[in-house]
């Protein structure tokens, strides 16, 4: 278990990444997508997903209204950032008095109108939640206030939005390897004779033990680990109700599924891993699960070699699936961005129930500098199990740089965690 850092260097190295952001990707994103000036706004308990990434390491939430503007004065000048806020914003410029004028909205007004923007970047998608944070109510009374002229300038550029989240810097992903090796960690205790007493555990109380192991560590997750059990005569499989049956009781025999992620320094994993119950004499999984393992990363294989950056998502799929059809598998693929968030900003690659191309959001690109969940499943038929089709399920976090390249985060399984250990 890598060491993990108390709360107040957490902080530290939060607050120095953004530092890093708001000065090496925030005016790259914004020149690129050709947006002068972007106001992003936040009411308290409410906030913008965007400016939740852009306060400071102690604000756990933002602090009344929060306003955030960034204006680029072109000619190679620094983005200016300014705060209208109630309380001072981290290294964000102060740029309101209420004393002087309690109407902050009018405030905002001024310092649009001093400023002059060709346009003013408002977060709105129809199309993707992470870059639609304004509410409508903010929406209103941003145009009523900046006036009719100003308001033609408006523009909903959400590439900005996204390229904001999805954009990994290199002092992040020296750290992110880390996050990887503490979630397989916790994985691979949780798998363990430690935790499972085959006859005696369910999968419910493997589940609690991991919630439970998140806290005792001073961790989060964004979602319930979930463990699913298949077996010889176990049934169909539904990815729908994939560990809902926490009263099951683990066997020798079993193979176990764990879907579990955490959060850490803000940044999240989401990890999927297989593992065996032997029985008496056995040393290793039976040689048909290992080949349905064999094959799921036949399925792997497939999708990062078609991860490309300036492929649309939809290409990315398509591709993939004309490798996995020429192979013959049975494979189902749903890769998705991860970062600040889980399921994140950018690109989705098909989606567990559909492989048809995602209208809207599949056309999204695929960017360098980005972080990706590898997430697919294969189905084999295991001889040794009478020749039922068992579903073997991967996810697995790995980083797209800017050449192109492919690189897990901390490796991808390629045996199965047997228990108990030899």
């Amino acid at each position: 278990m890598p060491a993990i850092l108390p709360l107040e260097r957490r902080a530290e190295t939060e607050d120095r990444w953004l530092r890093l952001r708001l000065e090496n990707v925030l005016p790259t994103l914004m020149r690129r997508d050709k947006v002068q000036m972007w106001v992003i706004v936040a009411g308290e308990y409410n906030e913008d997903p965007v400016i939740e990434t852009m306060l400071p390491a102690t604000w756990l939430h933002a602090r009344r209204r929060t306003i955030l503007v960034f204006f680029d004065p072109g000619a190679g000048k620094p983005i200016e950032k300014l705060a209208l806020a109630r309380y001072p914003v981290g290294d964000f410029q102060p740029s309101w008095n209420p004393d002087a004028q309690p109407d902050q909205w009018a405030e905002l007004a001024r310092i649009i109108a001093a400023r002059n923007p060709s346009t003013i970047a408002l977060n709105r998608s129809e199309d993707f939640p992470l870059a639609d944070g304004l509410s409508a109510t903010h929406y209103a009374a941003i145009v009523r206030a900046i006036g009719p002229a100003f308001a033609k300038r408006i523009v909903s550029p959400e590439r900005l939005a996204l390229g904001w989240l999805e954009t990994r810097i290199p002092e992040e992903m020296a750290t992110y390897p880390t996050i990887s090796r503490i979630s397989h960690a916790i994985i691979e205790e949780g798998f363990s004779e430690r935790v499972i007493t085959p006859g005696v555990t369910t999968s419910d109380d493997v589940v609690w033990w991991y919630r439970n192991r998140i806290n005792q560590l001073g961790l989060d997750t964004w979602f319930q680990p979930s463990v699913a059990i298949q077996r010889a005569d176990g049934g169909k499989f539904s990815v729908q109700e994939m560990g809902h049956r926490g009263d099951t009781i683990i066997m020798p025999g079993d193979m176990l599924h764990v879907d579990f992620g955490i959060t850490y320094l803000g940044l999240n994993t989401d990890i999927q891993r297989l593992a065996y119950v032997l029985k008496p004499g056995e040393t290793d999984a039976p040689k048909g699960l290992r080949d349905g393992m064999a094959v799921m990363n036949r399925v792997r294989a497939a999708t990062i070699t078609a991860l490309k950056p300036g492929r649309t998502g939809n290409e990315v799929l398509a591709a993939a699936r004309r490798q996995v059809e020429a192979e013959k598998i049975d494979g189902t693929i749903y890769s998705h961005p991860i970062g600040f968030h889980g399921h994140a900003a950018g690109a989705p690659i098909g989606a567990w129930e559909s492989q048809a191309p995602a209208p809207h959001r599949g056309e999204y690109r695929v960017d360098p500098n980005t972080a990706w969940s590898i997430e697919l499943n294969a189905q084999y038929n295991v001889p040794e199990w009478g020749g039922q089709k068992v579903r073997f399920m991967h996810e697995e976090n790995g980083f797209l740089g800017a050449d192109g390249t492919f690189r897990f985060l901390d490796g991808g399984q390629e045996r199965f965690i047997l228990i108990p250990r030899g």
